[in-house]
């Protein structure tokens, strides 16, 4: 994936950055810089998890600092506690902190949801500068320096060390979760929230989830700030110093872990130079570098929208996609769990008069029909007939205005979308709804997350090896069975649009489906391909699956399903076979007639 970097590059970063210190002509005015970088990107690494991969913008980022710095300050300082201590319990107030400040500012969406951390952001900045207890807008001093194994890091060069030790964990704790079943859902959250919902992720708890971690990498941050600094002060966990944070987040790459530190080394030096040589240009000592700033923001995001860091690996992409065709599948693993299915003709599916309506407009007027195992039911009406949204229904996606829906038995109207799938029901989309920048194979991983039960911390500490293995061999399965074998690497925006459906079809199988919705699976194939989909749809229903299929094409419809429900204005025209429902005068003059005269046209 893009956020992770190879050894070579990497041996070489870290041994510079550990020999940086030890020589002698290395001044102290860049490790001193090289500590504030280091602090910087800890809050942008939770700003790239937060906002570039989870689509969620908070501008009071600095105010977790805040927290992690003055609860280290001040009872190290007023109870002499030990300052190995404050760190975790600076860790426990900024957990139960987030924890509610999430909660509360992330049902917001829009505009709303940042004007909502400005506002929290503005609240304990305030609150920093006027409790009495915290020193108020003087702060706290004498805050004792850290001490490893006797050796004191009050200097600048021993205390460079344990920040950027804290910086590498940040970042390989953070590439281990974004590769990792859980940060293949947080990875859904920005683009295919809906769609991730429908195979069983709880899209809310893991929008808690990275705010947490965010503000987690923040506290540290302070932590070692106030450590370094030996005394803290409100000034810097302002609004200025969030916004400033964001902007290191776009200039590095938003979406990018190691986007974070060239953000922030950029934006450091930038600004400590246009500190030192603007009031010599400009002969004023008024303060311009925000101005400039906001020039260079605008042309970054209009040059460089995926950020300086998307620039420096373009080459070695390319590299790597070239050879993502030569790459072996991952390697076999036990199969996952999977569902018992319902012996043939035992009902699976009952609609019974579900309607909805979008205020004045009916979109679905009490449609019923039923599905049984081992059979495959065919969803057929012209554009706007209201059949994805019968399938919205019927999948949670939207609340029925009334009816029933039973799935073997249980009721499937009252339940979340994520809980249907629980059940055993998987679909596809009209519009595919695919995460472009995600390989393939991980698309398709996507779709067995319920299958699988890696927790965020054992995805952060990569102690789920075994288990990804398996949810990764299962896709390639998958894959293979729906004929895409060769793209496995493949970025799944990279695909023609057919392809794309049938991976789609590959995600839906990987959940392990007993019932298969599939909305218009064949639109876009060509002939060979569709002839492919058959075999394998005729397959699933041989071994026990149900499918429900909207599509329009007829051919492929009528010499594949055992039984039709046609619907024309969001009511049910006909119901029966393929063979009654191709000479039903009705459905001929709606429907059928019309197609099969393109067709002949075509």
């Amino acid at each position: 994936m893009k956020n992770s970097l190879s050894r070579i590059p990497l041996v070489v970063f870290i041994v510079i950055l550990l020999a940086l210190p030890q020589l002698a002509i290395t001044p102290e005015f860049w490790i001193t810089q090289l500590n504030y970088i280091g602090l910087a990107t800890l809050v942008v690494l939770g700003l790239v998890l937060l906002t570039g991969v989870g689509g969620l913008t908070s501008f009071g980022q600095a105010a977790f600092v805040g927290i992690g710095a003055y609860t280290t300050a001040y009872f190290t300082t007023q109870m002499g506690w030990s300052p190995w201590f404050t760190l975790l319990l600076g860790l426990g107030f900024t957990a139960i902190l987030s924890y509610i400040l999430g909660a509360i500012s992330l049902r917001l969406s829009g505009h709303f949801l940042p004007l909502g951390t400005i506002a929290w952001g503005l609240s304990l900045y305030y609150l920093f500068g006027n409790l009495e207890v915290l020193g108020k807008y003087d702060g706290i001093s004498g805050i004792e320096p850290l001490q490893v194994f006797g050796i004191s890091l009050a200097a600048g060069r021993n205390m460079y060390y344990l920040i950027w030790l804290f910086v590498l964990l940040a970042i390989w704790s953070l590439v281990n979760l974004l590769a990792s079943r859980p940060g293949r859902a947080i990875r859904s959250l920005k683009d295919g929230a809906a769609m991730a919902e429908s195979f069983g992720i709880n899209t809310a708890a893991y929008k808690i989830i990275i705010f947490m971690y965010a503000a987690l990498l923040a506290s540290i941050s302070g932590w070692l700030y106030a450590h370094m600094q030996r005394a803290v002060s409100p000034s810097p966990f302002g609004l200025n110093a969030g916004i400033e944070a964001l902007f290191m987040a776009v200039v590095g790459g938003a979406a990018s872990v190691w986007g974070a530190l060239v953000g922030s080394a950029v934006v450091l030096i930038i600004k400590d130079q246009l500190q030192n040589w603007l009031p010599r240009l400009l002969d004023t000592n008024a303060n311009f570098e925000m101005i400039v700033f906001g020039v260079l923001l605008v042309i970054v995001l209009q040059y460089a929208r995926d950020g300086i860091w998307s620039y420096v690996v373009a080459p070695f992409q390319r590299r790597r996609d070239s050879r993502a065709e030569r790459l072996a599948p991952p390697p076999e693993a036990p199969l996952l769990p999977q569902r018992p299915r319902p012996v043939s003709g035992q009902m699976v599916l009952e609609v019974d008069a579900i309607r909805k309506e979008f205020g004045g407009l009916v979109a679905v007027n009490d449609i019923s029909f039923k599905l049984s195992a081992g059979e495959i039911v065919g969803l057929i009406g012209p554009n706007g007939a209201g059949k994805s949204t019968t399938f919205n229904l019927i999948t949670g996606v939207l609340p029925l205005t009334r009816g029933k829906v039973e799935f073997l038995g249980q009721r499937l109207d009252t339940l979340l979308a994520r809980d249907i799938a629980r059940l055993g029901v998987g679909r596809t989309f009209q519009h595919v709804q695919l995460l472009p920048t995600m390989s393939v194979l991980e698309n398709v991983a996507l779709g067995a997350h319920l299958r699988s039960d890696v927790s965020v911390l054992a995805g952060t500490l990569h102690t789920d090896r075994s288990r990804e293995a398996q949810l990764l061999h299962e896709a390639a399965r998958q894959l293979e069975r729906v004929g895409l074998g060769d793209y496995l690497y493949e970025q799944a925006g990279n695909l023609a649009l057919g392809q794309q459906r049938i991976v789609e079809i590959a995600r839906a199988l990987a959940a392990d489906p007993v019932l298969l919705l599939l909305d218009e699976p064949a639109a876009g194939l060509r002939f060979r391909e569709k002839q492919a989909l058959s075999q394998v749809l005729k397959q699933l229903r041989e071994e026990g699956m149900s499918i429900l299929l909207v599509e329009h094409d007829m051919e492929f419809v009528m010499e594949l399903t055992n039984h039709l429900v046609v619907m024309d204005f969001g009511t049910k025209l006909a119901e029966g076979p393929p063979a009654e429902i191709q000479t039903n005068p009705a459905v001929l003059e709606a429907y059928l007639g019309g197609v099969d005269e393109e067709a002949a046209h075509a």
